[in-house]
């Protein structure tokens, strides 16, 4: 969600003439907290889950559904509820520095998107595994308080985008397109949180790069779709803004859904996990080991593979909200020399992480991203400051962004108790990783969070997922495991990830031999994490040798999810089964943690549907498709009904048996 400051905003033109001063300040804060918090230790291990749902409204006469945006509504009706209260609400995830006894009351927040909730438990989960079964619980629970607070005919709904989203009648109340600050064809300035951040936020991107986003998906061309396929909801003859002629100078692509606004990316779903190690060395270190599962997680987790009425051939939305809030300029894009502008940038400010953080020494400078753009003379302050070369780094390399939404207010003076400035530039930085230091004046640590996952239909497979990637970092730690990849390799993943079912279909770059280099020796014998057996292991040099390239292969999910039949690579899950095996965890835990885990496995196998393909699948077999591409309105409203009962079935009525599995199924 990031900042919600108040304020006077600055327009773009005056906001650049301050960005320097905001990022030297905001480096000043970070070292502040750096001098701080650096030696915090034994700080609690806890982490938090963030769910965000579509409000939809259904009109079951007319046949159709639509966003609603009443937000704010929405979100008085939940604080002013007495009984909430009472039960605690409005603590934010990780803001105590400990586990509060109790079950508090989730937390709703404001998004992006004025139809769109955040929820955060009351308190954050500790790692025992009481806390790990009570998430599913606490998910579904987050849900009903929201559908209580909704109107009858609107529900909550986990899809990562809406289906119908730009097709200028798929929100209630309407609003006409083509306002002042977004100037998008398709979608109006009313569609976003009014908070001021939002649209000067929206406003600040577009007046940075000179022109609109340029959103252009793959469509999926099937039996009947023309070749070449042109968007036909493209306006060209639109002159409303100056920025309506990016269409009549090729933004529209052709074979591509075309969007111009960041609503079609900040209007998306997804899951999100915040753990707080118990201090920094342990964060830095779950930081890299987690990063190459991030495509990995992407993947196994696709649910997006419809925008404004159209199927696409992509089945995830990350490259899309890259798109939708990326600022580069001509020159920082390569389009244009350098003339204004001080680099060349590889990527949007939301993108796969590019750099390591860990003073691990399996990390090899091989595993670096070459082509690292970072602020000298920021690092050098850092280095100065007293951090080490490996953060300031990566601190360095984050502050080449502009700030995009200033204030005028905080500009009157450097407050080294504050935060302001250090995460003006640090939350706008959407990397599918992100380090976090401890804010002043509480007892939160060091945090690390994962943020590429789509967020999935059902509370069960958030749940799942959700206790999936805590089990995979206990697992980590535990057995010091090695997941080191030469960052452009993660890179890659991160493209294929987004292809159709690349989950079975695709190979993704991994890493061979995740195990540690010398393990304990029990009785004699080395204890192998990958069987749970005591069985002789071979011992591996203190540091890496040979070529990086020797490190690395080619697998596919189900290869790296469940192992290679042949033995050459454990699989994640025993791995985790493994952990639990050493945790001596009582059967009925277990048999509960093994539903999660038979879902992971199944969505790896292809036994188990992704929410894309069963999305795609869904709209292929209706009657009422033309095998065209086109995604009717009738169509997306059965479409989310049928969303709508699965999310209060979860199979139990046998339908989506292809995405959840038979109750019996999970529990073998």
């Amino acid at each position: 969600m990031g900042l919600l400051a108040v304020g006077t905003p600055l327009d773009w033109p005056e906001a650049k003439k301050v960005a320097s001063h905001v990022r030297e300040w905001g480096i000043e804060q970070l070292l502040a907290i750096w001098r701080r918090a650096k030696g915090k230790e034994r700080d609690a291990l806890l982490w938090g889950d963030e769910i965000e749902y579509l409000v939809v409204s259904f009109d079951d006469e007319k046949r159709n559904v639509k966003l609603s945006l009443r937000q704010a509504d929405i979100l008085e009706a939940l604080a002013n509820d007495a009984e909430l209260l009472k039960q605690g609400g409005g603590v934010p995830d990780l803001a105590c520095g400990t586990k509060k006894s109790g079950r508090n009351a989730p937390t709703f927040h404001p998004e992006f998107g004025r139809f769109m909730l955040e929820a955060t438990p009351g308190a954050p989960w500790g790692i025992g595994f009481k806390d790990l079964l009570d998430v599913e619980r606490d998910m579904k629970w987050r849900r009903q308080i929201a559908k209580n607070h909704v109107f009858g005919h609107e529900f909550p709904i986990t899809l990562t985008t809406f289906p119908l989203l730009g097709d200028k009648k798929s929100i209630t109340p309407y609003f006409p397109p083509s306002g002042p600050k977004l100037r998008s064809q398709f979608v109006p300035d009313e569609i976003a949180n009014p908070h001021i951040r939002f649209p000067t936020l929206a406003a600040n991107i577009r007046a940075r790069r000179g022109r609109k986003v340029e959103l252009n998906v793959p469509v999926f061309h099937d039996d009947k779709t023309v070749w070449p396929f042109k968007d036909p909801t493209v306006d060209y003859d639109l002159h409303n803004w100056p920025e309506d002629d990016d269409v009549r100078k090729g933004a529209v692509k052709d074979n591509c859904i075309y969007m111009d606004a960041m609503a079609f990316g900040m209007g998306s779903c997804c899951l999100q996990i915040t753990f707080q190690a118990k201090n920094i060395e342990e964060g830095r270190k779950m930081y890299d080991q987690l990063s190459p599962l991030g495509p990995i997680l992407l993947a196994l987790t696709a649910a997006t593979p419809i925008y404004k009425g159209f199927l696409a051939d992509t089945d995830v939305r990350w490259n899309q909200i890259s798109g939708a809030v990326d600022d580069r300029t001509p020159e920082e894009l390569g389009e244009a020399p350098l003339k204004n502008d001080r680099w060349r940038i590889p990527k949007s400010r939301y993108a796969s992480n590019s750099t390591y953080i860990s003073q691990d020494p399996r990390l090899r400078p091989e595993y670096l991203d070459p082509d690292l753009v970072v602020d000298e003379q920021l690092k050098e302050r850092l280095i100065e400051g007293g951090m080490d070369d490996r953060l300031a780094t990566h601190f360095a390399h984050l502050f080449i962004r502009d700030p995009i939404v200033v204030f005028a207010e905080d500009l009157k003076e450097l407050d080294l108790d504050k935060t302001d400035h250090f995460e003006n530039i640090q939350s706008t930085n959407w990397q599918h990783m992100r380090f976090k230091p401890p804010p002043p004046g509480n007892d939160i640590g060091w945090r690390v969070e994962i943020r590429p996952m789509e967020i999935q239909i059902t509370d069960f497979e958030n749940a799942a997922f959700s206790v999936f990637v805590v089990l995979i970092t206990r697992a980590i730690l535990s057995f010091d495991l090695n997941f080191y990849l030469p960052i452009p390799r993660t890179t890659e993943n991160m493209e294929t990830a987004h292809k159709r079912d690349a989950v079975i279909n695709e190979k993704f770059y991994f890493r061979k031999n995740v195990l540690p280099k010398r393990t304990p020796r029990i009785n004699g014998t080395a204890s192998n994490p990958a069987s749970g057996t005591n069985t002789p292991l071979p011992s591996r040099p203190s540091t890496p040798v040979g070529p990086v390239e020797d490190e690395y292969d080619l697998m596919t999910i189900d290869e790296i999810i469940n192992g290679r039949p042949d033995g050459t690579f454990p699989g994640l899950v025993p791995l985790v089964e493994s952990y639990l095996d050493g945790m001596n965890v009582d059967v009925e835990t277990r048999c509960e943690l093994a539903r999660y885990l038979a879902l992971i496995k199944g969505r790896a196998s292809g036994r188990l549907w992704t929410a894309a393909k069963w999305i795609r699948h869904f709209v292929r077999g209706h009657d009422d498709y033309r095998m065209d591409s086109v995604v009717p309105d009738g169509i997306v409203y059965d479409l989310v009904k049928a969303v709508e009962r699965i999310t209060v079935h979860e199979g139990r009525d046998g339908y989506a048996n292809e995405m959840l599995g038979s109750r019996c199924s999970l529990a073998e």
